[in-house]
């Protein structure tokens, strides 16, 4: 995967995409392709390699088809490489993931989508959505808590404080969890209203053993702070999901 990701980026017509869906997320083929010198099959062929390189994601408003940038294979070379090769060039990478909150014109479209393919039958990714014993080694520390019904609370607990809460909104377990969302704790969240967090969970269709998880975090254009929370707090928890459930550890830096 690294490979693919590697190769993607050295593509400058590519790496032009990302930067378009850095500068604006959520955009549709036509859109793209009025800022590239190319044919529409050009661009839809790099934002194909692009998307099987997990870079970017994609989600069906009405009859238009959103790309989105996905932050969460960019923080995974950031874990990976950042000690190891020169910072500058790593923070280009990173600066990919930064400041993703987008203007739009199109209501109730989704706003921050990430993705990640995790060794793990879409059970156990469930179990460690909703276990607190799992989410504390994943989650910044925090344990999720809650009855797991819809109209029911959840609250996220690090020790004795509580850092956020929300009510379940919808659940199929194993494949479909959402819930509002609310920080309680952090500065500057205090007068946010509640977003939405949808979690999709599904076996990838051509690899065995192997399950997609995607975070739609939307609803936020009165919480602009707990957004900008979310678009680098949520890679990591993914991140950190991922690495539980494949070796057993918790992400460096938990």
């Amino acid at each position: 995967m690294e490979n693919d990701i590697f190769k993607s980026l050295a593509d400058p017509s590519r790496r032009t995409l990302l930067d378009l869906l850095h500068a604006s997320d959520g955009r549709t083929l036509n859109d793209l392709c009025t800022h590239l010198d190319m044919s529409r099959f050009g661009v839809m062929k790099h934002l194909n390699i692009l998307e099987e390189a997990g870079l970017i994601t994609t989600r069906k408003a009405g009859r238009e088809k959103l790309h989105y940038l996905n932050a969460v294979p960019i923080r995974q070379i950031y874990e990976r490489w950042v000690s190891k090769y020169a910072e500058p060039w790593v923070n280009g990478l990173l600066s990919l993931q930064n400041e993703l909150e987008r203007e739009t014109n199109m209501e109730n479209k989704p706003r921050h989508v990430n993705r990640i393919a995790i060794k793990a039958a879409p059970e156990q990714v469930w179990q460690a959505l909703t276990d607190p014993a799992k989410t504390s080694k994943f989650w910044f520390n925090c344990a999720i808590r809650s009855t797991w019904e819809i109209d029911s609370p959840f609250d996220l607990w690090n020790g004795e404080e509580k850092k956020a809460e929300g009510v379940i909104l919808d659940i199929e377990p194993p494949n479909k969890l959402v819930m509002s969302w609310r920080f309680i704790s952090f500065p500057g969240t205090e007068n946010d209203t509640p977003s939405r967090i949808t979690w999709e969970i599904a076996a990838h269709a051509e690899l065995h053993g192997v399950t997609l998880v995607t975070v739609v975090h939307d609803e936020f254009e009165q919480a602009a702070n707990t957004a900008r929370i979310l678009e680098n707090g949520l890679p990591i928890v993914l991140s950190g999901m991922k690495t539980l459930l494949e070796t057993g550890e918790m992400l460096a830096g938990d």
